[in-house]
């Protein structure tokens, strides 16, 4: 078994057509497996920041992504995404946002909306407080975990 691990014939041209589909479809990120191999592609800031060739390490990845944008994510609530999806930031394309920075929420207010699989998914208050930042924009792509919006 360590022979097959530390034989992977890892190939750049596969590797670089994983990245091309992932720029062109505007995933965050893709896996492939084939038998006991795996190789997964990540894409932070439109740049493939790693290529992970084995079975179980996939799952850590993912939560370091995040950690970075969790970091500079200012004193407060943060509101995570429950759910990878699509974020709105008001209830139709030419309404005003469900909130903005600075407004006062209840708990309960609805924040955004993710819309997964055909559903649309109102993010609610976690408490009441003042919206201090707003940290995703209108019909972008979100993953789940990422923090979207913080109360303070």
């Amino acid at each position: 078994m360590p022979n097959n691990s530390s034989k992977f014939d890892l190939d750049s041209d596969f590797v670089r057509k994983l990245a091309k589909l992932l720029e062109e479809t505007g995933l965050s990120e893709i896996e492939y497996a084939e038998g006991d191999k795996k190789i997964r592609c990540a894409v932070a800031t439109g740049q493939v920041v790693q290529a992970i060739a084995s079975a179980p390490a996939p799952t850590a990845a993912p939560v370091a992504a995040s950690v970075p944008a969790t970091a500079a994510v200012p004193a407060g609530t943060a509101v995570p995404a429950p759910m990878v999806g699509t974020a709105y930031l008001s209830p139709t394309p030419n309404a005003p946002a469900f909130v903005k920075v600075g407004d006062k929420v209840k708990q309960g207010d609805t924040l955004l909306i993710i819309e997964a699989m055909k559903v649309m998914n109102p993010i609610k208050a976690p408490q009441g407080g003042t919206i201090a930042e707003i940290l995703v924009g209108d019909a972008k792509p979100v993953e789940f975990g990422e923090t979207l919006v913080v109360i303070a």
